[in-house]
């Protein structure tokens, strides 16, 4: 039986993929969740797993190409097995020859044809709409002349340039592009509301401390305090199923696991990476899913698993010395986790002020699937797993 690979929809309002690089070639036998090929989407460069095992045929997807999503680029079939006649693709050097043949004609029809029948793809015609980018006067660099979102972006630019002398204008990235209008869909559209706890973190930190020389030793990783938070929060989501829900136009869907998002600031914005089952994972296991998908994000290098699925997020400023902040929800979660830094102050403690490491936790919600009780009664669960981690952590 023939496998379909599709380009893969990967993120929200993902319209097009751009095909990086094959890791096969044509014929190639391939085993299925091995990696098969890297595309880039508006937020990192992932790496595509192979979706059965067999011989891949019919390639169509050419390197370089922004690519509808679903649109079918390649076969994976049985040795000796041909591919079905109705998505069969010509040969890379039969392609290569009636590419070459066909070159001028299209060349001339691009030519020939009126402005606003220039190929251009989806995500493009979207970032000219936004920018304000004539298409007619563009010229792609795409294959055929294919205008892409790269050739609207450099357009803007000196589109910017010429009209503002004295400052400059920086076009947003893509990754960048696509955080500012999913944060923007999400504080116009989710109604947020928020609830803010501060808590005494001085048996975590002890705790930490303990084990963060235990965990080095054993497994050769650094346990973070967003180590302790994501396996803290997940153990006490699981008592707290609204907190761990979804919106959706049927209504609530619960979740019986957490995938735990961890949002990571990477160069050109910040992308919410995912550890699965967080609820189960050991604070060995949570502390190198975490180094190993920051590497990958840091290093554009990102799977599909990395980015998708997560139930709740957890952003984490502590290490910036920000004292407390509030996130925007990621829909369709229903909540996000904004912590702050641990800071010396100076509270009450049995009538007396002493100087205690107090931290400020505020959780954002949507109010569509939670309320102001069920978010107050998770801060407090929270608050002495974090006062007592031992209870949870075992």
């Amino acid at each position: 039986m023939a496998f379909s690979v599709v380009m893969p929809a990967l993120e929200m309002a993902q319209e097009t993929g751009k095909l990086i690089a094959w890791r096969k070639k044509e014929g190639d036998s391939v085993t299925k969740g091995e990696p098969l090929l890297d595309i880039e989407t508006d937020k990192a460069v992932m790496e595509v797993e192979a979706p059965a095992d067999g011989v891949l045929a019919g390639i169509t997807g050419t390197v370089g190409s922004d690519i509808p999503v679903g649109q079918t680029i390649a076969w994976i079939v049985a040795p000796g097995e041909k591919l079905p006649t109705e998505n069969k693709a010509p040969s890379p050097a039969a392609r290569g020859r009636t590419e070459s043949h066909a070159a001028p004609v299209a060349a001339t029809a691009t030519e020939a044809s009126p402005p606003e029948l220039a190929k251009i793809s989806p995500k493009a015609r979207r970032l000219a709409k936004e920018l304000k980018v004539d298409i007619a006067n563009l010229r792609g660099s795409g294959p055929g002349g294919e205008i892409l979102a790269s050739d609207v972006q450099a357009a803007a630019g000196a589109t910017g340039a010429a009209s503002e002398k004295k400052s400059a204008v920086e076009v947003p990235s893509t990754s960048g592009r696509l955080m500012a209008e999913r944060t923007t869909q999400s504080w116009t559209t989710v109604p947020h509301f928020f609830v803010t706890r501060e808590i005494d973190a001085g048996t975590l930190n002890e705790y930490r401390e303990k084990l963060a020389h235990e965990i080095e030793h054993t497994h050769n990783i650094r346990i973070t305090h967003t180590d302790l938070f994501v396996a803290l929060a997940s153990r006490v989501l699981l008592k707290h199923p609204r907190l761990n829900s979804s919106w959706t136009p049927e209504g609530i869907r619960h979740h019986d696991y957490v995938n735990m998002g961890v949002a990571i600031a990477v160069n050109d914005g910040v992308v919410a990476t995912v550890i699965p089952n967080a609820h189960t994972a050991t604070l060995a296991e949570i502390a190198r899913q975490r180094r190993d998908v920051t590497d990958r994000a840091r290093a554009g290098k990102l799977r599909p698993a990395d980015i998708t699925n997560a139930t709740f997020t957890i952003s984490n400023l502590g290490m910036y010395h920000v004292d407390q902040f509030s996130a925007i929800v990621t829909p369709p979660q229903a909540a996000i986790l904004a912590i702050g830094s641990i800071t010396d102050r100076v509270v009450a403690v049995e009538g007396e002020p002493v100087i205690r490491p107090m931290i400020a936790l505020t959780l954002s919600s949507d109010h569509r699937a939670v309320d102001g009780a069920r978010a107050a009664l998770f801060l407090e669960e929270l608050s002495e797993a974090i006062r007592e981690p031992q209870k949870f952590l075992v």
